[in-house]
């Protein structure tokens, strides 16, 4: 009797084993981590308008996972990049995301836009899902409200903070804002217009892109623009020709070089935010590595956009390296929160106790051939 006890027993015991291994192995691929990969969801503008900006951001993402599962993963896992167009519309995003969740993703990575990043937090908050390093500014996004967004890139509200001490070093006290009238745009307005004026500086006039007029006639001693980089670029010209000849300003969102390659020497003087390290900076070991996979991998020359991606690639490895053999949601939120200080060669990131791993914003300029310089 004792025998066949104990025979049932370490039958019981063995099942118990397996019940527990099969839990642990169902909740890591809800969790988007199985025995080969790491899945990660994205949702961001492959096409449309936006993806201008987003697509190179993407690029420079997988030119480091690349690298990454080139050299045998994490742990022995891939990186896999879901990316899911969104054409930039925030509808597309939430059910980009919906998909995204089903089919288990360890973080929502990568995501394009203010309105689409609250689009997929409303799903990610309910999954214990982290949302890291989206392309998106609005300074709602770093509140209580919205505790599952980790970006990688400062608010519009220190953009216009680093725009408005530059213009009061010269003096520029008289500001005018044209801006975009999609939710983006509008959203760096407000942000502005509140950050602006704390700092001393007269908001004039706001008004959209189409009424330049009116931004001209407030007689501002600067103009900034916040708008996609050709509407922008096209409210330059249209200030210069009307006669408008004092400085203008663009939020990062404005897109630096490709605004710069639509002005030509016509963008003289325009002064642009950055959230970056320069892209071309050959002293930087992180540039340098951006380019060299960048050469190999034919895309040509690397922008801010692609840098951004290819920054906030490297950082979720980092962080998922962090997260232990196994790692999960729950995990990986608890790495990330810890990040302090950590270096990518001329580049720090620093999370612990908040949730954006960075806050610099330098300011370029188009010079007189059109190129950008510091």
């Amino acid at each position: 009797m004792s025998t066949v006890y104990s025979v049932l027993s370490a039958f019981a015991a063995r099942c118990a084993i397996v019940a527990a291994c099969l839990a642990t192995a169902t909740a890591m691929a809800q969790d988007g981590v199985n025995k080969t990969s790491i899945n990660i969801g994205q949702s961001t503008a492959l096409t449309g308008p936006s993806a201008a900006l987003a697509l190179p951001f993407t690029q420079g993402a997988r030119l480091y996972f690349d690298r990454v599962n080139a050299a045998g993963g994490i742990n022995g896992r891939d990186v896999k990049l879901t990316s899911l167009d969104d054409t930039g519309n925030a509808a597309n995003t939430k059910s980009n995301t919906k998909k995204l969740i089903k089919d288990g993703v360890l973080v929502l990575f990568g995501l394009y836009g203010s309105p689409q990043t609250a689009a997929a937090h409303e799903l990610a908050k309910d999954n214990d899902l982290l949302i890291f390093a989206p392309m998106a500014a609005a300074d709602e996004l770093r509140g209580s409200l919205y505790p599952q967004v980790y970006s990688m890139r400062p608010g519009y509200s220190e953009e216009a903070a680093a725009i408005t001490r530059h213009a009061n070093t010269l003096g520029l006290r008289k500001l005018a804002i044209v801006h975009g009238k999609d939710t983006e745009s509008l959203s760096a307005t407000e942000a502005a217009e509140r950050t602006m004026g704390a700092l001393g500086a007269n908001v004039v006039a706001i008004t959209s892109g189409d009424a330049t007029d009116k931004a001209i006639t407030s007689k501002p001693e600067s103009i900034m623009l916040i708008n996609d980089f050709a509407a922008a670029a096209a409210s330059v010209k249209e200030l210069r020709g009307k006669g408008y000849k004092g400085p203008i300003y663009a939020f990062s969102s404005s897109g630096e070089s490709l605004m710069a390659d639509l002005l030509g020497v016509g963008g003289a003087g325009v002064v642009m935010a950055r959230v970056t390290p320069k892209p071309d900076n050959a002293k930087s070991a992180l540039v340098r590595e951006l380019q060299a996979d960048a050469t190999a991998a034919k895309l040509g020359k690397p922008n801010v956009y692609m840098l951004e991606g290819y920054i906030a690639a490297r950082t979720l490895v980092e962080a998922i390296r962090r997260a232990g053999k196994e790692p999960n949601r729950a995990k990986l939120k608890k790495a990330v929160d810890a990040m302090s200080e950590f270096d990518l060669g001329g580049f720090r990131v620093h999370f612990d106790g908040d949730r954006v791993g960075s806050k610099l914003v330098e300011l370029t300029m188009i010079d007189s051939r059109g190129k950008i310089r510091e």
